[in-house]
């Protein structure tokens, strides 16, 4: 052979190696799934995520890394969203409130006095009506995955609310949802969208009185009745959220990884689900003796003026959500 082919031969071998080496490399990198979310480790969601994390680490191995962002140390709600549309992100969990640009079924969530309880809500969301809702928003490459629970909605204020005339020209704290400004409207407040981090220091400077309702978790690791006097258990609403991801991310992952992942997901959101009453009555009771907050309980007839007074919203929103979806939430009520 001459000395031009053995150094030829020479450099196709390197460089086949070397290809070889890349490849074999590249194909041992985990993918990486970022998961941002706004609250704290220590309610529902937070736990739901490290449980994720966890078990992935565990099943998956070096094939797929979790990493969480809790707190909005990566991006809020909003920019969470842009940044799972351009990849930037790979899961979010925002509550459903944040969603309702996307698809306005969406909405059925926000409506007020709508379920009766957190069972009456699991019931609709592993129904035909929770599974039609998910997979509504796939237009805009988004694909829900699952509910996870937060809890019932409770009203705070730098004063009682004790019946809906309570809360006439207060400023109160709404995610962005159409429906939840109505709901404060229909008080006769003034509805203020403001970003969940910038909730303290919104009542804290005086920018909102109160907020048309919270979880008695996030309300706690929020420290939010450190600057608020009043908080009433009003039940008004259901705070869920939906764990979302970018369809095309999802369903361009390998259908091993993909199956795994829908399995993990499916145990988390058992445990998150069966976990969010706990962790709610322990911050509610956290608060009520910490000493810096009156929690407020309605009599049946108070619920029913808080009832009263929100019920409009409900027809007013019956078209744009669908009644379909409306009547099948209403009937999740009925165990039977």
């Amino acid at each position: 052979m001459s000395l031009i082919n053995r150094k030829t031969l020479a450099g196709a071998i390197g460089f086949a190696i070397l290809l070889g080496g890349a490849t074999g490399a590249q194909a041992q990198d985990p993918i990486v799934i970022k998961f941002s979310h706004v609250v704290a480790n220590d309610t529902p969601k937070g736990e739901g995520a490290q449980m994720l994390q966890k078990l992935v680490k565990e099943r998956l191995g070096d094939k797929v890394k979790i990493e969480v962002y809790p707190n909005s140390s990566l991006y809020d709600d909003t920019k969470g969203l842009n940044a799972l549309l351009t990849g930037d992100v790979q899961l979010l969990a925002p509550s459903m409130a944040k969603l309702g640009e996307y698809s306005p079924s969406v909405q059925l969530m926000d409506l007020p006095f709508l379920f009766d309880d957190m069972d009456a809500v699991t019931r609709f969301e592993q129904g035909p009506g929770g599974k039609q809702i998910l997979e509504s928003m796939q237009d805009h490459d988004i694909l829900g995955l699952a509910y996870w629970h937060n809890g019932m909605r409770q009203l705070t204020a730098d004063k009682p609310l004790i019946e809906p005339r309570d809360a006439r020209g207060l400023k109160l704290r709404v995610e962005p949802s159409d429906v939840l400004a109505a709901q404060i409207k229909e008080l006769h407040a003034i509805p203020r969208k403001m970003a969940f981090g910038e909730v303290y220091q919104g009542m804290q400077t005086g920018v909102i009185d109160g907020q048309g309702g919270n979880t008695w978790s996030n309300i706690y690791t929020q420290k939010w009745n450190e600057v608020q006097s009043d908080m009433t258990e009003s039940n008004n609403g259901v705070l869920d959220y939906m764990l979302i991801t970018n369809a095309k991310f999802w369903n361009g992952l390998p259908d091993d990884v993909r199956t795994t992942l829908n399995e993990i997901i499916a145990e988390v959101t058992t445990s998150v689900n069966e976990k969010a009453d706990q962790l709610n009555e322990e911050a509610k009771q956290s608060i009520a003796s910490s000493g810096t907050t009156k929690i407020h309980e309605l009599t049946p007839e108070q619920v029913k003026a808080w009832r009263d007074a929100m019920a409009p919203v409900i027809d007013e929103f019956r078209d744009e959500i669908g009644s379909d979806l409306i009547d099948a939430a209403q009937q999740s009520n009925n165990a039977n």
